[in-house]
């Protein structure tokens, strides 16, 4: 049995970290945040597969891989969190645990945020954490593995 397997995946716009809204959304690139997650994986006996796509398809095209592929999901879907029932559905049908991070404190911005598709499908919801929200998931989501490997 190999080691557990999670898809770490993000929507759109989260390829401008570091540039865009920095006051915001911190300096750290998108390719900081997968060098985090990578380190915490090691650490946390974790394979992950981090990717990002604007377009909504795509990431649903990955979920739909994931099915039989990983064991947990931690997803920021970014502005797709507000308006998506076709991922919240794609998350639905992997029946594994999934994780919502989002870098921003989303309650403390527009109104129209403050609504998520995909919250009532995660097990966890991490907000305004910056990047480290990435590593409290892959910890959370290391804890909600090992339970369910010993049932």
């Amino acid at each position: 049995m190999g080691m557990p397997s999670v898809l770490v995946l993000n929507g759109p716009n989260l390829n401008l970290l570091g540039t865009r809204e920095p006051a915001i959304y911190g300096a750290e690139t998108l390719d900081d945040v997968a060098n985090l997650c990578r380190e915490a994986a090691g650490r946390l006996g974790l394979e992950i597969d981090f990717r990002q796509s604007n377009a909504e398809h795509q990431l649903i095209d990955w979920l739909h891989e994931a099915r039989t592929r990983v064991d947990g999901i931690v997803i920021n879907p970014a502005a797709y969190t507000h308006t998506s029932v076709a991922i919240a559905d794609a998350l639905c049908a992997i029946a594994k645990p999934v994780i919502e991070v989002h870098i921003s404190n989303v309650h403390k911005r527009e109104a129209f945020r403050h609504h998520s598709f995909v919250s009532p499908i995660a097990e966890a919801i991490i907000v305004g954490c910056g990047t480290q929200g990435y590593v409290l998931a892959l910890e959370r989501m290391a804890t909600l593995l090992a339970e369910k490997a010993t049932k």
